[in-house]
């Protein structure tokens, strides 16, 4: 197997742990397969960078001696949303020969910036991706997912997201063995899929104002089994069906039914994932009623079926 050269490039802002997950990733599966990577990082000029809390990482050469490798690996960071102009040239010229390319968080700014992403559907930090869109609309910007695999690129969430995403390069590269490996090791699941949302029902919505709706948030993600059609929760709120499917948008970013599919389906994600009850107990307890209109949700948000993403991602032992 030849190796494979994964090349990080930093610059002063980073985030620092956008460049330590990864790289204790690929780290480690050079500890269980020696030869299969090598691991560089560079910077402009060779010399020391600053991340966003202070940390100082020294890299081992300078972009312009640096080789082209087969992974490149740019994180993100305050730096990364005004990097240096010097910095977007190398990158718009070396991305292309990268066998694969990647950011983390906010690195896909820098790879917007070289015009690498135009025509590409990307992602990034949830917080940044309003921000790429409009500055960038040549690329199609989903805001869900943790990772976004486009061709020869790929583009990541914030942080964990990078763990993630060199989770599957390594996967797809040395075997699910493998990676499982690492992943108990860092004490990571392996892994999350790509199309995860970057996070929950409850953090994607906004907390309702008022507290009838507020209380309908919390009814929903305790009964995910109950009737949750929209005149039972209007009538739990004390409003008419259309006001409430108003309210609840506007105050929580979302409709009702979307927020319904999503907490339904993270119930029915921590059963597979935590419990040894069946598909169809956890469809009935998850609110999907039948096994298949489970599959049918997890297929269209998660790529893949119930019992598939139990293999996946249940640990070995379960408590």
């Amino acid at each position: 197997m030849a190796q494979r050269t994964v090349l990080v490039v930093l610059f002063d802002g980073l985030q620092s742990l956008d460049v330590t997950g990864p790289v204790e990733v690929f780290a480690g599966a050079e500890l269980l397969s020696p030869g299969a990577y090598r691991i560089r990082t560079a910077s402009l000029d060779g010399a020391p960078v600053r991340s966003t809390s202070g940390l100082t990482l020294v890299p081992d050469e300078s972009l312009a001696t640096a080789p082209d490798p087969d992974i490149l690996l740019v994180p993100g960071g305050t730096g990364g949303l005004r990097p240096d102009a010097r910095l977007v040239d190398w990158v718009r010229e070396h991305g292309p020969r990268a066998g694969r390319l990647v950011s983390v968080c906010t690195g896909a700014a820098v790879l917007a910036r070289a015009g690498l992403l135009d025509g590409r559907r990307a992602t990034t930090h949830w917080a940044y991706c309003d921000r790429l869109a409009r500055d960038h609309p040549a690329v199609e910007i989903d805001p869900d997912p943790v990772y976004v695999r486009d061709g020869h690129i790929a583009t990541s969430a914030g942080v964990t997201a990078g763990i993630d995403l060199a989770l599957a390069l390594v996967e797809e590269d040395l075997g699910r063995d493998a990676a499982l490996t690492i992943a108990r090791h860092l004490v990571v699941f392996l892994r999350r899929p790509g199309n995860q949302a970057q996070f929950s029902a409850q953090l994607a919505a906004q907390t309702a104002h008022r507290e009838p709706l507020r209380d309908v948030q919390r009814w929903i993600t305790d009964h995910p089994d109950a009737d949750l059609c929209v005149d039972t929760l209007a009538a739990r709120a004390r409003l008419s069906p259309r006001h409430f499917a108003r309210a609840f948008r506007a105050e929580t970013g979302m409709t009702p039914g979307r927020y319904v599919d999503r907490v339904r389906l993270e119930h029915a994600r921590r059963l597979l994932e935590d419990t040894a009850d069946g598909i169809e107990e956890i469809a009935r307890a998850s609110g999907y009623g039948t096994p298949e209109a489970m599959r049918r949700a997890f297929v269209r948000t998660l790529g893949t079926p119930p019992a598939e993403y139990r293999r996946r991602f249940r640990p070995a032992t379960t408590p």
